[in-house]
């Protein structure tokens, strides 16, 4: 449990000198807007994803199936839409694939203004959102959680995919961390998948107060990452190096 603790702090405030520098707390942000945006995405916009795309994949195929409340259409555009946003945040990492820090910078900016097009749209509609509304912020989000998938993925911070939590609750389980081994970096899984649930948790309940309100707070997390992670970017920080 101690060591638990103390990884978690670690990922909270890295110490000085930490190969990663700022961005293990960065992710976890990033994490909770994935949570954000799903509640979005599956309680408002018919029951698809705009992260989770193992989610769409097996949703896909329900509706081919014939199930009830799905679209096949829905998840379609969301994959389409998240594989775009993935080839952008590829060319982000490697046009800054020498700079972690603007790498970062630059994917979040431009994921916060794909947000921000949702939440407009949203506010123009007053969240009342037909087909056409709807399919906007389907891709729209989905494009920007493709962007943080990709350019999340060329950051390579170990156990903080911000979208995926598969293998992190596998290597919770099964590596001996949490028990007291050799295990590395419970607390940063645990940290992980809270964020998720938070981020969610958070989206649902604001989503009583309207779909505006949870993209409001996802912009607000984005811009305040992309804030940090500039000014964090100082000449000889170590850990923008790949």
């Amino acid at each position: 449990m101690r060591r638990l603790l103390i990884d978690a702090a670690h990922t909270l405030v890295p110490p000085n000198g930490d190969r990663h520098g700022p961005l293990p707390p960065l992710l976890l942000t990033l994490t909770v807007v994935t949570g954000l945006v799903d509640a979005v995405s599956y309680l408002a916009l018919g029951h698809v994803f705009v992260a989770n795309m193992t989610g769409n994949v097996v949703f896909l195929g329900f509706a081919l199936a014939g199930a009830e409340g799905l679209s096949a259409w829905a998840s379609l555009a969301a994959m389409a839409a998240f594989l775009v946003g993935a080839v952008a945040g590829g060319r982000f990492g490697t046009r800054f694939a020498d700079h972690r820090g603007k790498l970062l910078a630059s994917a979040t900016t431009l994921q916060a203004l794909l947000v921000s097009v949702a939440l407009v749209t949203v506010l123009v509609t007053h969240d009342r959102l037909a087909a056409p509304g709807r399919y906007v912020l389907i891709v729209t989000l989905a494009l920007a959680m493709g962007l943080q998938n990709a350019a999340v993925r060329r950051l390579g911070v170990p156990d903080l995919t911000t979208t995926v939590l598969t293998q992190t609750l596998t290597g919770l389980a099964s590596d001996p961390g949490p028990a007291g081994g050799a295990g590395p970096r419970p607390g940063r899984r645990v940290l992980a998948v809270l964020s998720m649930f938070l981020g969610a948790l958070a989206g649902a309940l604001l989503l009583r107060s309207g779909t505006g309100a949870v993209l409001g707070v996802a912009v607000a997390l984005l811009v305040v990452a992309a804030v940090v992670t500039r000014l964090s970017s100082v000449p000889g920080a170590g850990w923008v190096r790949p």
